[in-house]
């Protein structure tokens, strides 16, 4: 297999890659770096030897990414902040990609992935690679170097950690649009009671911003309807700037003042009202998002 030939077949997989290695990192230009050592490490061997091409990729990134958790890890010295919110997938209502469709698979939304934050990298791995890739036990436990029992166990572990974590959503992107749009309308109207009425009575708001904003923009963690429709009164002057999006496989907002992007929101609705909002709002981070932060 010459090096064309081969470069033509990790193509046929770039897509799966970025979403094994978005998955476990929860951040693109990270996802990114893993699946181009994947193709490092796949030009150093022997690809005539590889039988099942796809396979071996899936648990070479699935490697690279745990060492990357691991690595991070070591890195923090106090656990995860509170109001990280885990890179956002942006893209207009109704355009088509199919790399990003493939990011997207199985709707996997910022909620989702801050439970995954909350997991060991084992876990993670267990999770991800199993759960949402059907990978077997056995190819999972010779990554981690245990058995297959102790990888089933970890994967169980993170199960119930993510059910009693992640909420659930309203899988009709219509009722999601007609929930989002009101919340939007009442925004721009300073409509503080029709902003409580579509809120649910414990919605956590996360609002990444960076360490670097200070003031009303700065990084926080809010639960309750009353205080996230104080947020929101805060910053109604934003509200016409914002635009409905798809943001992980769900309906969204996208912010964009003079041509930048100010701010991407994933929501999460369920029963008519907004339980969770995860907001990116750090400027550093959606300019390396690129052209898929202003997209609305």
């Amino acid at each position: 297999m010459n090096g064309t030939e081969l470069a033509e077949r990790f193509e046929e997989h770039r897509g799966h890659l970025r979403a094994v290695a978005y998955r476990m990192l929860g951040s693109l230009a990270e996802a990114e770096d893993a699946v181009q050592e994947a193709w490092l490490r796949l030009g150093r061997g022997d690809a005539e030897e590889i039988r099942n091409l796809g396979g071996w990729l899936t648990t070479v990134v699935g490697r690279v990414c745990l060492d990357m958790l691991r690595s991070r890890g070591t890195r923090r010295e106090e656990p995860m902040d509170e109001t990280f919110v885990p890179d956002p997938l942006v893209r207009p209502l109704r355009a088509t990609d199919p790399e990003q469709e493939a990011l997207e698979a199985d709707s996997v939304g910022l909620a989702l992935l801050v439970v995954l934050e909350t997991l060991e990298p084992p876990e993670r791995l267990a999770f991800v690679l199993h759960d949402m890739f059907a990978v077997p036990f056995d190819d999972i436990a010779a990554i981690l170097e245990r058995t297959s029992a102790a990888t089933r166990q970890l994967a169980s572990r993170a199960r119930r950690r993510v059910r009693g974590a992640a909420p659930a959503a309203d899988p009709d992107l219509g009722r999601q649009r007609q929930v989002v749009g009101a919340f939007l309308a009442a925004s721009r109207a300073g409509d503080f009671e029709a902003l409580l009425a579509l809120l649910h009575p414990d919605v956590e708001l996360r609002a990444d911003a960076g360490s670097l904003v200070r003031g009303a923009a700065a990084s926080k963690s809010v639960r309750g309807a009353r205080a996230v429709a104080e947020q929101a009164s805060l910053f109604s002057e934003f509200a016409g700037f914002a635009r409905i999006a798809l943001v992980n496989g769900s309906v969204g907002v996208v912010t964009v003042v003079e041509g930048k992007p100010f701010a991407v929101a994933a929501l999460t609705v369920a029963d008519g009202r907004i339980t969770s909002m995860y907001i990116l709002a750090d400027p550093d981070r959606l300019a390396r998002l690129g052209p898929a932060a202003t997209q609305g």
